[in-house]
């Protein structure tokens, strides 16, 4: 994987970096996370390489630039990155993983937001929604299979110590909920898909991050929410995700299952509130249609005719 981007290849993602930033709106942490990225492909970066250089999820990728070879994306060919996220509709504290967008969002007790790609349960082995907390903590963790596992691969070991071979990397958070587990990987491939039996993997560097500044107790909340608002600057942004029965569909073809898009209208019509006159439904219809996981306004300035 070229992870060294050429001279000219840094210059031109600046320049696109500079114009991004011109034009993107004063955005507090508080409402959303990052800015607009866009790289420019060499002739050998592939989706699955950006994603990992720029810590977001593969399927993250392919939802953000569809019609793009995943594998061949083409020297020259602009790549969006999705490097900005609304935060999701949930107590900020702690721990908030949302599972339609694949991302776990840390709020500390005091600094800056934090966000990164995760992996979740595959079809029939979904992570669960709901509220738990950080029961346990475990540097370089053993790895002991469930009843589940065992059945589908009867050739697993009891238990897997420490070492390269250990799925779970070398941090684990324990959750409250008995068997589920934030933790690492020894798939990086893995990360931005759904691919476990529950457990949440993140990156290698992203779980160590994390391990060493999460406190035992700490709130965790999982929630399933793909439409997310926001409000800046007077501004409302909206951002879709597809269903988690589409993910894997995008995974293999970039495309979702469904054609039909995320309803969200009633959410936007109760987020607008007084200022539903001022809603651009033809925005909002759009980001419902593609799903691609990209914050958009949907509200003309105020003052402009509908």
């Amino acid at each position: 994987m070229n992870k060294q981007p050429t001279i000219l290849r840094v210059g031109v993602v600046f320049a696109i970096f500079l114009l991004l930033v011109a034009a993107a709106p004063n955005i507090p942490p508080s409402a959303i996370l990052g800015i607009p990225t866009m790289v420019v492909a060499n002739e050998n970066d592939t989706l699955l390489d950006l994603a990992q250089l720029y810590d977001v999820g593969f399927v993250e990728m392919r939802e953000a630039n569809p019609g793009v070879d995943p594998w061949m994306p083409g020297a020259g060919r602009p790549i969006r990155v999705p490097t900005e996220h609304i935060l999701p509709d949930a107590p900020h504290s702690g721990i908030v993983i949302n599972l339609s967008e694949l991302r776990l969002y840390y709020f500390p007790p005091h600094g800056e937001v934090r966000s990164f790609p995760i992996g979740t349960g595959d079809e029939g082995k979904a992570t669960p929604t709901g509220t738990t907390r950080i029961a346990r903590r475990q540097q370089h963790p053993t790895w002991i299979p469930t009843k589940s596992e065992h059945e589908e691969d009867p050739a697993l070991p009891d238990a897997v110590g420490p070492g390269p071979d250990n799925p779970m990397g070398n941090f684990a958070l324990y959750l409250a909920w008995s068997g589920y587990a934030i933790h690492g990987t020894n798939k990086p491939d893995s990360i931005g898909r759904r691919d476990s039996h529950g457990c949440i993997r993140l990156y290698p560097a992203d779980i160590e991050w994390l391990y060493s500044h999460i406190a035992l107790g700490s709130p965790v909340t999982v929630v399933n929410q793909p439409a997310k608002l926001a409000w800046v600057d007077g501004e409302l942004f909206l951002e879709v995700h597809p269903l988690q029965d589409d993910i894997d569909a995008i995974e293999l073809s970039g495309q979702p299952n469904s054609n039909a898009g995320i309803d969200a209208d009633d959410l936007v019509l109760k987020a607008a509130g007084a200022e539903r006159n001022r809603l651009n439904w033809y925005a909002i219809h759009l980001a419902e249609a593609r799903r691609d996981g990209m914050p958009v306004q949907i509200t003309r300035p105020a003052g402009t005719p509908d």
